[in-house]
Parts: structure tokens; sequence; C-alpha cells
């Protein structure tokens, strides 16, 4: 059967919404938490460690935050991370440790785990980014399908996730190549590899290969 359970994708020691998450058994599950989770988190921060610059949003001290950035809350931006000029932060979003989010990046209620990188005018929507996934210039999250009826996860099951609003989730360590669109209720499995230009859909499983039109080519074992 299909990888896609939340221990199938994720390291939970990369994030601070661990909890929530390890209480869901799809990740998609998770996405209509985001928003309180962030608040919980928020609370209990650190306030010699963390800023909190106005309501709902916080920050942390060794953050570097361009002055153009656009951040509404509920927000956190994890320690070391950056955030570059001109990016949109829409609120519900959990960014993580050694996180960057990229010039004219936006992002909308989202989880990024440590180290993850959104540095060149990406979209992510309703989605979560294990750690040290990464997005090239240009790929996109798309979040709402053309007819807008519920996401559907195609794999070797279809499951319906009852949401209108579901982009797309990157196991750790994933790769996405420069101008890819990853189309709602995309399922990426750790450590594979989305070429540039590729448009996927459903599930990849984890160390694979996609170039193209959702042509998957299985990695050697490293």
């Amino acid at each position: 059967m299909d990888a896609i359970n939340v221990q199938d994708l994720f390291d939970l020691t990369h994030t601070r919404a661990a909890q929530m998450l390890g209480a869901c058994q799809y990740p998609w599950e998770a996405l209509s938490r985001i928003g309180e989770t962030v608040l919980a988190v928020g609370r209990e921060l650190d306030g010699a460690r963390y800023d909190h610059p106005q309501e709902d949003v916080w920050i942390a001290k060794s953050a570097r935050v361009a002055p153009t950035a656009s951040i509404a809350g509920p927000c956190v931006i994890g320690e070391d991370s950056e955030v570059r000029p001109g990016a949109f932060i829409r609120g519900n979003v959990l960014v993580g440790d050694g996180a960057v989010v990229g010039n004219s990046s936006e992002l909308k209620n989202c989880i990024l785990f440590d180290d993850v990188q959104v540095p060149h005018y990406n979209y992510v929507g309703d989605s979560i980014l294990g750690y040290r996934a990464h997005m090239g210039a240009g790929a996109i999250t798309s979040n709402v399908k053309g007819d807008k009826k519920p996401v559907v996860v195609h794999g070797e099951a279809q499951y319906d996730t009852g949401r209108k609003k579901f982009g797309a989730m990157l196991g750790d360590r994933a790769e996405i190549g420069c101008n890819s669109v990853l189309n709602p209720g995309t399922i990426v499995g750790r450590d594979s590899q989305v070429y540039p230009l590729s448009c996927v859909r459903g599930v990849v499983p984890a160390r694979s290969i996609v170039k193209g039109e959702r042509g998957i080519f299985a990695k050697q074992e490293m």
C-alpha cells in the first residue's frame, strides 16, 4: 500500500508541530489544525529568544527578516531562519529553524519543517514540507482543483480527503525542480526528486525520480 502516513513521510523531531502531527494518521488531517497549533506553539516560546512584534506573530531573534516582507498571524518564524525581501506570509504558518522563505514567495496555511528552503518565487498553500525539503525557483503547490471539488489523493488506492484546499505533502529531503507544479493532493515521498518543468499528481514513492508528465523512475539504493 501507499506509504503516505505521517510517520512514512516525516521525522517529527524536526518540527514544533510534532505533537499535533503525531496524532494524525494522514498528513492532510493536520491542515485544519495548523492555525491553532501555531498559536499554541507561539504562546509557549521563550521571550528571551523570540520577539512578538504584533498579535499572533513570533519571530526568533536570530532570524533574518527583510523589512519588505509581509507577515500576518498566526505565524512563528524559527531560529536562524531567513525571510527575504517581498515574501508574503498570509497566516497559519509555522516556519522551522534554519528555513529559507525567499523573495516574492507566498506561504499560507502550511508547515515548513527545519531547514526547508522555498527560496525563489514559490507558492506554498495548504501544504506540509518535511525536513530539508527544497523547492526550486518558481515551483508551486496548486491547492484548489479547477472544478472546486474536494481533493482526492490518487495512489494505489483513492483517498478522499474531504478538503477543497489541499496542496502537497513533501517528505523529508524531497527535491522539487524549478517551475514544477504539484497538483492538488500530491504526495512526494522521502528522498525523491522531481525534475524541472514537471507536472505532478498523486503519490510519488520514496526514493524516486519524476521526469515530466508523471514519469517515475526508481532511484538506486544508496
